[in-house]
Formats: C-alpha cells, sequence, structure tokens
C-alpha cells in the first residue's frame, strides 16, 4: 500500500506545485507591478505607417490578446513577446508593441479595428504579472 501511496502523493504534489507556478499570484517567481491600462486600434490614425504591423515586426490581427508597453517597462522585462496577465482579464496576453516614448509605466490592450469598445474602455489601473 505504502508502495502506491507516496508515488502517487509525489505525482499530485508535483502536479498542484506546475499549476500555482503557472498562474499569477503573490509567489515570488512572479513580477508585478501597478500601471495605467488604455486601449488601442489597428486604424492609420493610431500608428505610423502600416496599422497591422507593431513597433517590433509583430503582425497584428483583431481578436489575439496583445499588448504595447511604455518603453520603461522593457527594462523591466517585458520585452517582445513576454506573457503578461492582466488583473481582471482572462488569460495571458503577449507584449507585441512598444508605445511612444512619452508614455511610463503603461499598457495598451489591443482592440483589433473595434474602435468604439476601445473608447468605452477608457483608462484604468490595475497590476500586471509576468516572469
Amino acid at each position: 500500500m505504502k508502495r502506491v501511496l507516496i508515488p502517487l502523493l509525489v505525482a499530485c504534489l508535483l502536479i498542484l506545485l506546475g499549476y500555482v507556478m503557472s498562474q499569477p499570484n503573490q509567489v515570488a517567481f512572479w513580477n508585478s507591478l501597478e500601471v495605467t491600462v488604455t486601449a488601442y486600434n489597428s486604424t492609420h490614425a493610431q500608428t505610423d505607417g502600416n496599422p497591422r504591423r507593431a513597433a517590433w515586426n509583430n503582425r497584428l490581427k483583431p481578436g489575439m490578446k496583445a499588448i504595447a508597453v511604455s518603453r520603461d517597462l522593457i527594462k523591466l522585462g517585458l520585452d517582445n513577446q513576454t506573457e503578461v496577465w492582466i488583473e481582471g482579464f482572462d488569460g495571458p496576453y503577449r507584449v507585441m508593441d512598444k508605445m511612444n516614448r512619452r508614455y511610463q509605466r503603461r499598457i495598451d490592450i489591443y482592440f483589433g479595428q473595434d474602435v468604439r469598445a476601445a473608447r468605452k474602455f477608457g483608462r484604468r489601473k490595475t497590476r500586471i504579472y509576468w516572469r
């Protein structure tokens, strides 16, 4: 009985630990920061040149969970393709774009071409998590 129970218990603990580490929380493995969150779209008025091409040459498509980060956050590890969890939002977002140098401690959530939804979203303060 002990031969089966101990390995089963160890396996359950490893699975639980893997799940906990994959989710943002207060554990020291995650970085966190309170930032201002706004929204942006793929329109000519809001971009330089090609509205579907991000600053790191990533291609943006409506519906994808992408964000742009202010350049001061890049120095903190929020570089191209970093997964970011935004408190109050489902699932991870991916850093795909960077903002103008004038912004600090700020992220923009990509809203595709839905300008109305982006305006309705407005501006909020929330906490983000990344590794």
